[in-house]
């Protein structure tokens, strides 16, 4: 370990939208600490701030519990050469961002040998396997939660937890201007434009696409004025797409854009996306939006056994209601998607974008500053 005037922070994200997470937080710590190191498992966005990443993302990036099994023996070498490496390198505060599955395995062996801990993002306790919050306690000397419920979760279990906000509603303008987004992508200015939108990884991508492009054409075949764009985030997703595409939908012209998903959101005037963390992008940015999802089947059936919860997607949790329609699993129907996206599509939305505007102002708390504070107590304490 290091003084705390050059600290070194090793940090673990497994997903895109912890990336973001990441680099809003290192450039926080830099302030304060601008001959810190940062070690651990990084994204391209942490990586362009001088992040050491000791492997790829990539390799944390897999999503339900039958597809973990799949990977499960490469997981344990990266969480064992993690582990290793840090109690040869110690760090002054580990910060597991997301991914609580590889993450708190690997909080609680570091705890053990002394290194300070923190989860940032809370895994979804309040909905499914409660009890593991005395695993995150035993793990963490902090939780930063993202979301206001989840803080009163924790401080009816006397766990220690820190509401900082989310970061994007940060980083997104309480106001999106459609047109200068249409412009930056030259998209026609009066178009009427569905972002299709299955999601960040492959296993979605592959799942979700084919009914997301049969939805498009039975939406096409009713309003041929309708225009498509689809946002991909990177070069391998991007050529994924555009296989699936011509397989399934080769009539279709779609706008595909490599990584500028905010800009196609604030252009499009509807989404039909996976869930995630992107269903708070959109509501943020103020659009309609269909939800969709599909596991693997026996996920799926195990879903159902543990998981108690209303809704699945960020905006429905938020609001504490469906404003959102949300399909999943066997209702992910081309005819099912065309039905709940045709009234987004072509009718007023003003009471829909208010309730958005609530969220935006609920959760735009600086969190990176707050997470930041967070990490700094810990870190003289």
């Amino acid at each position: 370990m290091t003084n705390n005037s050059s600290p070194t922070f090793a940090i673990v994200v497994g997903e895109h939208s912890g990336d973001t997470l990441g680099a809003g937080l290192i450039k926080s710590l830099k302030r304060r600490y601008p001959d810190a190191k940062f070690v651990g498992i990084g994204g391209p966005k942490m990586n362009l701030l001088g992040f050491n990443s000791l492997f790829s993302m990539e390799e944390l990036a897999v999503m339900g519990i039958v597809e973990v099994l799949g990977r499960l023996k490469r997981l344990l070498h990266v969480r064992k050469e993690l582990v290793q490496y840090f109690n040869n390198n110690k760090p002054d505060v580990f910060i597991g961002i997301d991914a609580p599955d590889f993450n708190l395995g690997l909080e609680l062996k570091l705890k053990q040998q002394g290194i300070k801990t923190v989860h940032y993002v809370s895994p979804s306790v309040w909905a499914w396997r409660e009890k593991r919050i005395f695993k995150i306690d035993k793990a963490t000397d902090m939780v930063l939660s993202l979301l206001p419920f989840e803080k009163d979760f924790y401080d009816k279990h006397n766990v220690a937890c820190t509401f900082v906000g989310h970061p994007l509603a940060d980083e997104i303008p309480l106001e999106n201007h459609q047109d200068n987004a249409r412009k930056a992508l030259n998209l026609e200015a009066d178009g009427k434009y569905l972002a299709i939108m299955p999601g960040s990884r492959g296993g979605e991508l592959a799942k979700l696409l084919p009914d997301f492009l049969s939805t498009a054409k039975i939406l096409k075949a009713q309003h041929p004025e309708l225009l498509f764009v689809a946002p991909v985030i990177n070069d391998v997703r991007e050529q994924q797409f555009n296989e699936l595409w011509q397989l399934h939908a080769p009539e279709l012209e779609i706008t595909v854009i490599n990584n500028d998903t905010q800009t196609v959101m604030t252009a499009a005037d509807c989404l039909l996306t996976a869930s995630g963390t992107v269903t708070l992008e959109g509501a943020l940015i103020k659009r309609p939006m269909v939800v969709a999802y599909k596991f693997n089947w026996l996920t799926a059936i195990i879903g159902r056994i543990m998981v108690d919860v209303k809704f699945f997607s960020l905006p429905n949790l938020l609001a504490d209601k469906l404003l959102l329609p949300e399909l999943l699993q066997e209702q992910v129907t081309p005819d099912n998607l065309a039905a709940e996206l045709e009234p987004l599509l072509f009718s007023d939305q003003t009471e829909l974008q208010q309730a958005f505007m609530d969220i935006h102002l609920m959760l735009k708390q600086d969190a990176s500053e707050k997470a930041a504070d967070a990490v700094e107590v810990l870190l003289n304490s």
